[in-house]
């Protein structure tokens, strides 16, 4: 796991870093404002970002505000303020958590483990919900919402939704479709039976008679669009 080190104070950075690094995590640093921003401006992407807030040219707030333009990192500031306006500062820029130095290295690493846990486990809720048109898919408990209203499918509407989602973007054909029914379901569909259950999944997703959210491929079969 990769950690974006910022710390201008060479003794804290340079204990922080062999911390790190007994830990398994791989380091990297910089010790002003510019230098972070041109580590992150040059594409670097990092699993955990731990910022100082007071730096010689700036502070860590402006480094935080350039990393959540394009990541969602967890990031936890160095402070020696314990202040609420401090805390609420980091919070606002995008930060995870805060400490106060000076501190103790296994509270630090037991903070980072913290937010990577919650981080991971909000990541995996995320990866359980799904867009589809103004439908959400709940893989979880299995079930699709338009807004706060559950949309009943049976089974086998259910199941096919599941086969366009898990290849999405890609046109399936009929026989395709038909064959990964068999294989989960065990139940003979046929091609017109098939037609008959799109048609209903359709209608049940709020899609268009043209089929903006799965798109009938001429000649082919369908394609759920990304």
């Amino acid at each position: 796991m990769k950690v974006l080190l910022v710390e201008d104070d060479a003794i804290i950075s340079e204990g922080l870093q062999y911390s790190l690094r007994q830990e398994g995590y791989e380091v990297v640093t910089a010790a002003t404002v510019a230098a972070a921003l041109e580590l992150i401006r040059s594409g670097c992407v990092w699993d955990f970002c731990l910022l100082d807030v007071m730096l010689p040219d700036g502070d860590g707030y402006a480094v935080c505000r350039e990393i959540r333009k394009n990541s969602q990192a967890p990031i936890l500031f160095l402070t020696a303020c314990d202040d609420e306006i401090h805390t609420v500062m980091a919070l606002e820029q995008g930060a995870d958590d805060y400490i106060t130095k000076p501190f103790r290295i296994r509270e630090l690493m037991a903070r980072m483990k913290a937010i990577l846990r919650r981080t991971e486990q909000n990541g995996r809720a995320d990866m359980s919900l799904i867009s589809v048109g103004n439908n959400q898919v709940n893989l979880q408990v299995g079930k699709v919402y338009c807004g706060n209203e559950e949309i009943i499918l049976t089974a086998m509407e259910y199941k096919l939704l599941l086969i366009f989602l898990n290849h999405r973007g890609q046109t399936l054909t009929r026989q395709q479709i038909l064959n990964d029914i068999w294989d989960a379901v065990g139940d003979y569909v046929n091609d017109n039976t098939l037609s008959v259950y799109i048609k209903r999944l359709r209608k049940k997703l709020g899609d268009s008679p043209e089929g903006q959210i799965i798109k009938t491929v001429r000649g082919i079969g369908y394609r759920l669009e990304k």
